[in-house]
């Protein structure tokens, strides 16, 4: 969460081992304009568990790294000025580069920014949104990944800067800005918050590993020592059933 904690980062794989336990109880938010509050606690193991019920099902109008039929999905929501996100990237990120070319192993990131603590994280999602929309979703995760890798993790997004990333992504300048100026992303950015918002989701980042029907919560910034290991653990429950697609 921002701020995130690593409290029960031992809980997490244990429970995604026994059973993929989860408390069915959702938290209902109107829309964007909604205030989401934050928890305040420091990264300290402080950060109380939040309850969540299920999130949307992944499908095709998802942004995906790696194989969307991989068995195992980690499905984010972030928002792009969230310090505990870009760290939360940067582990996912190596996360792929070691178990997604096996195709087991995906990634999914939705937009979910909170504008009452970073003004600009609503706008940094649409043109997200607006490169991949025009140049695919390779094209999506290069701006990703240069939005959360240029910025100090204390200091907000430069926004001036979007228009090159996009260019480095391969989107022109004149298509880039005439998407992003025209509102169209606004509502594919409140479509993802909202449903998170509805599975309670309070706080970025936060994660659900999904295999099958059966989702579980991982909650805030996760080191990637963590991560892995849900990963690992998971892969030994299915090993003798996954194959490569």
């Amino acid at each position: 969460m921002e701020p995130s904690s690593t409290k029960n980062s031992l809980a997490i794989p244990l429970s995604i081992v026994f059973g993929f336990a989860l408390i069915a109880v959702a938290i209902y938010f109107s829309g964007m304009n909604k205030t989401v509050a934050p928890n305040t606690a420091q990264n300290n193991g402080d950060t109380p568990v939040t309850t969540v019920s299920n999130i949307p099902p992944v499908d095709e109008t998802d942004h995906i790294k790696g194989n969307p039929n991989a068995p195992i999905l980690i499905v984010e929501y972030s928002d792009y000025d969230c310090p505990f996100c870009k760290s939360f990237h940067e582990t996912m990120n190596r996360i792929i580069e070691e178990y997604g070319a096996t195709g087991k192993v995906a990634w999914v990131y939705r937009q979910f920014p909170i504008p009452q603590l970073h003004p600009n994280a609503p706008r940094i999602s649409e043109a997200a949104l607006c490169v991949g929309d025009i140049a695919g979703n390779d094209a999506f995760w290069t701006f990703s990944n240069l939005v959360f890798g240029e910025r100090d993790i204390n200091e907000p997004t430069n926004t001036t800067r979007l228009v090159d990333y996009a260019k480095t992504a391969g989107v022109e300048n004149a298509d880039f800005t005439s998407c992003l100026e025209s509102g169209r992303m606004k509502s594919v950015v409140t479509e993802d918050f909202n449903g998170g918002a509805a599975a309670g989701i309070q706080g970025t980042p936060q994660s659900f590993v999904l295999i099958g029907n059966q989702q579980a919560p991982i909650e805030g910034a996760q080191p990637y020592e963590v991560v892995k290991q849900i990963v690992e653990n998971l892969l030994g429950q299915l090993e003798g059933t996954v194959t490569t697609n």
